[in-house]
Parts: C-alpha cells; sequence; structure tokens
C-alpha cells in the first residue's frame, strides 16, 4: 500500500480559511456506496434515523500560539529577540511540550515573557522540542493563556493569515468542556445549539468522549510505504456512561456515528477487543485500508489532505475506490477543504 495511492490534485481556491456562516451553512456531501447527494449541514437531519447515536469529541481548543521575548544582557545593552511558541502537551505542575521558534535563539535557563506577570522558563531540548516551565497555573495559567494567546490554526490557514480573535469563537465547538486540544475536532464546528436540539427532538441521541487532538494530527506521512508509517499519540478517554451509551445503540440496532476522525478513532481505540468499553490513556491507533471496525457504523468528516492519515482512514471505511470518486465529486463541485471548510457524511 503506497503512499501515492492516496493522493489526488487539489486546487488551492478551494482551501477554506474561514468557515461558513453560519455553521450549519457549510455544504455536505452525503456519499453512499452508490449514490452521492449535495446538500447543507442544516439538511442533516433527513440523512439520520430515531435511535442512531452521534458520538462527539468535546475537547477544547487553547490559545496554543504564543509570542514572547527572552531579554538578555551584552556590552551594548540588553538585548531583546521575539520567541514564537506553539504549546503541544501539557506535562503537570504547569509544565508544557512546546515548539520553539528559533530554538536556537534561547539557552535553557532563560525566560520568556508574553506579557505581565506571565512568563516560562525554559528547562530542556530534546529532538526540536523544548520543555517550558510556567510560573502561573490552573485557572491563573488558562487565564493568562486566555488573555495572551491566539488559537493554532493548521499550518496551511496560519501559511495565508494570522490567527484573530474571531478564531477563538470560529475553532471551537459549541460543546467543547474539557481543555487540552491544540487542534479543533473540525467535523464538529459545523454543529450550532439549534442543529443539536433539532436532532434530539426527532430521536438521534448523543455521547461525548474525549481526544485532546494534538498537533501531530498535521505531520505528514514520510514513508513510501504506509503501514510502516508511524502515528502520533493523543490523550483521550471513554467514560463508563458513554461506553454504555455506545454499547446499547448497537444491541438495539441504532447506528453509531461519530463525528470527526479523532471521535472514530477513540471509540475504535476502546473496541481493539470486539466491543467498546470504557477507556483511557493515550492511542497511537492508526486506521487504513483493512483495518477491521467494531463501533463505527458510518463518519461524518472534513476533507482532508492528499497522503495524510485521515485519507487513509476514510478509505478504510468506504474502500479506495469510492473515496477517490467522493474526492473527484467534491473538487468537480466546490466543495472547500481542510479544517474549515466543507463536510461529507460517509455511510458505507
Amino acid at each position: 500500500m503506497q503512499l501515492s495511492d492516496f493522493d489526488f490534485d487539489l486546487p488551492d481556491r478551494l482551501i477554506a480559511t474561514r468557515p461558513a456562516k453560519p455553521r450549519t451553512s457549510a455544504k455536505l456531501l452525503v456519499a453512499t456506496p452508490d449514490r452521492f447527494i449535495d446538500a447543507r449541514v442544516s439538511d442533516i437531519a433527513q440523512f439520520f434515523r430515531p435511535g442512531d447515536r452521534l458520538v462527539l469529541n468535546d475537547t477544547k481548543v487553547i490559545p496554543a500560539r504564543l509570542t514572547g521575548y527572552r531579554h538578555r544582557d551584552s556590552a551594548q545593552g540588553a538585548v531583546k529577540a521575539k520567541i514564537e511558541v506553539t504549546l503541544l502537551e501539557p506535562k503537570g505542575e504547569g509544565q508544557w511540550s512546546a515548539l520553539l521558534k528559533p530554538l536556537k535563539k534561547i539557552n535553557e535557563g532563560e525566560v520568556i515573557h508574553f506579557a505581565q506577570d506571565f512568563t516560562a522558563t525554559l528547562e530542556s531540548k530534546e529532538d526540536g522540542q523544548a520543555i517550558l516551565q510556567f510560573e502561573a497555573d490552573g485557572d491563573a495559567f488558562e487565564a493568562a493563556l486566555q488573555s495572551a494567546g491566539a488559537m493554532p490554526l493548521p499550518p496551511y490557514i496560519a501559511a495565508k493569515r494570522a490567527a484573530d480573535d474571531q478564531d477563538k469563537t470560529d475553532y471551537q465547538t459549541v460543546f467543547a468542556r474539557h481543555s487540552g486540544a491544540v487542534a479543533a475536532p473540525t467535523a464538529s464546528l459545523h454543529f450550532d445549539e439549534a442543529l443539536l436540539a433539532s436532532l434530539v427532538e426527532m430521536g438521534v441521541q448523543f455521547s461525548h468522549v474525549t481526544l485532546h487532538v494534538g498537533a501531530g494530527t498535521f505531520l505528514p506521512v514520510k514513508v513510501e510505504d504506509v503501514t510502516t508509517h508511524k502515528m502520533h499519540a493523543e490523550w483521550g478517554r471513554v467514560s463508563a456512561e458513554a461506553a454504555a451509551e455506545i454499547k446499547a445503540t448497537k444491541a438495539a440496532g441504532g447506528r453509531v456515528i461519530p463525528v470527526g476522525t479523532t471521535a472514530l478513532r477513540l471509540i475504535e481505540s476502546a473496541a481493539r477487543d470486539g466491543e467498546i468499553a470504557p477507556w483511557e490513556g493515550e492511542t497511537d491507533i492508526f486506521i487504513y485500508p483493512g483495518f477491521e471496525f467494531h463501533v463505527a457504523d458510518a463518519l461524518m468528516t472534513n476533507f482532508h489532505l492528499p497522503k495524510s492519515t485521515l485519507m487513509m482512514l476514510v478509505s478504510a471505511l468506504m474502500g479506495q475506490e469510492r473515496v477517490r470518486e467522493i474526492y473527484a465529486h467534491a473538487v468537480e463541485n466546490d466543495y472547500r477543504f481542510f479544517s474549515y471548510g466543507d463536510s461529507s457524511l460517509l455511510l458505507p
């Protein structure tokens, strides 16, 4: 299975840099094994049945991009250097792993100043990453980060424009609860409270799980034989309540439909023994064609990067040839791609 098997031509004009307004006005491509339906997210209820269960990732994106300065005395006076920081993962007790740019301009033990009373000390460097020790922790850290940080937009958006205050709303789901992600579960960005309420009214049920999406979700696949690719690890949790709800839906003949690849990866991680069970920990599950699904019956997801692990995941669900047809249809009909783009409902 070669990396080139998951490539396709994507016109640059189809890469979305802002979301549809309102959220539910985004286009929705509904794909079955033999049919395409061009719709809107606001129409999605007609494709569900009473007793279906949507699985939502309730992770909350933190404003993980910070701009700070390190100060150093020299013979010519104080020297100030700009340091760009992207937080990656909490390590406990105020420590975070992070990407620093430029990493070479700061030494271990030096302090980065982001704002008044918001600083971090560089503890160590390893493999191109840094460990930062923040002075603030807990609620004080959260408040300082909200004030000083910017949303960590994906590289393909950040290359076109800087994050702004609007992204703090746009790049967050309406049901975000648990802080820790540095990328959004983007299929979920299409839901608003009114749409969720209308689905509940028609008998669709919901379960919440948590997978803190990491920056590794944007890492390219660098091996030609995709089966040798090593996935990044992300922390997730399926509660006993969520596992019982999903199990009951399966037993009753309802469909379990994760919203987003993160929710799908998490529930399948919790079901490697054949059926879903409560689960917590780090998952590096890699889903590519040939994968045996135990939980997911369908998937709502945005349109993904060529040659990405997410292209491999949707190919595992729908089949490689069908995914090629789905993406050709999306390009031909001007669907918008990636995090702020349009969505699809994949029904194998």
